[in-house]
């Protein structure tokens, strides 16, 4: 009877371990760290495609872009903020790519802590870029590309102008950098660069403040001893 007994006891115990191992299975969930690593590359996953859907501007998109940027951002004065004081600029409307482009960077704030880092008196005065490596990240996260050139608008670089340098890259089109300007501050112009460079704006207030910047003594790359940053720069009108 005992045999009996204990026979039917291990049976009874066979079968209801084989009933939890049953259920265990079919309610079977991940463990808590597979959890927690599951749940971390879900979120790295989003944060992949929130990087791939960012918008980059690049030399495929960027006049199409513009081309509809310029329809519904007509804004033409721009206020440049320094230490020196403030340099107002207006924006030529018949150079609409070389404006809409200024005003885009403008209003990502690109500009805000870039420096006046060529100097060169009774020439020029060049903005734009930095040695700070935010500058570089900022130029990233907006995009690479050039801007065609815009020569024959009937502009020329008398003093005051605002103009856009070209890329340094291999460039026999004179494609333009879209990060920087610079300013004519040579009293008579300068006029051989005509045909270069695209001239989209022009200083109309503060050309004492230019002055001001382009006396500053300089090391051997024209870089002022003491940096010259562009604190902010603001639209001020709502064309």
């Amino acid at each position: 009877m005992n045999f009996f007994k204990q026979t039917f006891v291990i049976i009874l115990l066979v079968l209801i371990s084989g009933c939890n191992s049953k259920s265990k299975n079919h309610e079977e969930k991940p463990k808590p760290d597979q959890q927690l690593k599951l749940s971390v590359k879900k979120e790295i996953d989003q944060f992949d495609e929130k990087e791939n859907d960012k918008f980059l501007l690049t030399d495929n998109n960027v006049i199409n872009f513009l081309f509809d940027y310029e329809k519904n951002n007509k804004e033409n004065l721009v206020r440049i903020f320094t230490q020196f004081g403030n340099i107002d600029i207006q924006l030529f409307d018949n150079t609409p790519y070389h404006r809409s482009n200024f005003i885009y960077l403008t209003k990502k704030k690109y500009f805000d802590g870039t420096q006046f880092y060529r100097v060169i008196n009774d020439f020029v005065i060049q903005a734009g870029n930095s040695d700070n490596i935010k500058i570089s990240e900022k130029r990233r996260e907006i995009g690479k590309y050039l801007l065609p050139n815009d020569f024959d608008k009937g502009h020329t670089h008398q003093r005051g102008m605002v103009s856009m340098p070209s890329s340094s890259v291999d460039n026999p089109y004179k494609m333009a950098s879209p990060f920087e300007f610079f300013i004519v501050q040579k009293k008579d112009g300068a006029h051989h660069l005509d045909g270069s460079y695209t001239i989209f704006g022009k200083v109309v207030d503060g050309m004492k403040t230019v002055d001001q910047i382009a006396n500053l003594p300089t090391d051997d790359r024209d870089w002022p001893f003491n940096n010259v940053y562009i604190n902010r720069v603001e639209i001020i009108n709502n064309n």
